[in-house]
């Protein structure tokens, strides 16, 4: 793992963390407990803060930043972040769950209980109420989140991502 001090701001990050081999934090990064950054993930708080929440889940290859003297990033608790994703200045709030390869923008607000869904470019300004679907590009809310999905895809995705982090740490 890199974690890179930048302007004397050094990523700090709970107990029970996995962090991945290659994984970057840098800069003003504070992440809560049970958290986990996965293969190639990004967390970079150089230009602006990164506040992440407990039960976290950052896979491979995402990307968490922000924007220069604007916009910060602030993630809360069991929130997963699919492959690929980038999350960009923007608030998300607990119990979300950003699909593989979605992009959030600056100033966006996505409330809990809400999916992105995987290739959903979310716009700017953005606000996505709680228990909404949004998906396309641009997204667009397409359904409202069922028990279903709440049980099925949110919080079974957080709870086995808390398991695979497990394996690691037995060594």
């Amino acid at each position: 793992m890199l974690i890179k001090t930048v302007l004397g701001k050094t990523p700090q990050y709970g107990a029970d963390c996995f962090i991945a081999d290659n994984a970057t934090l840098i800069g003003d990064v504070v992440m809560g407990v049970g958290c986990s950054v996965w293969f190639s993930a990004v967390v970079r708080g150089d230009v602006n803060s990164i506040s992440v929440g407990d039960h976290v889940n950052i896979q491979d290859g995402a990307v968490i930043h922000g924007t220069y003297q604007k916009s910060a990033t602030t993630i809360g608790n069991h929130v997963s972040i699919g492959h690929n994703a980038i999350v960009h200045g923007c608030t998300i709030q607990d119990h979300v769950l950003i699909g593989m390869g979605a992009i959030v923008m600056d100033d966006c607000v996505v409330e809990p209980y809400s999916i992105i869904a995987a290739g959903a470019v979310v716009p700017k300004n953005t606000y996505i109420k709680s228990g909404s679907v949004y998906a396309g590009v641009p997204a667009k809310c397409i359904k409202s989140v069922s028990a279903e999905l709440m049980e099925g895809e949110i919080e079974r995705i957080a709870r086995s991502y808390a398991m695979y982090a497990s394996w690691f740490k037995q060594d």
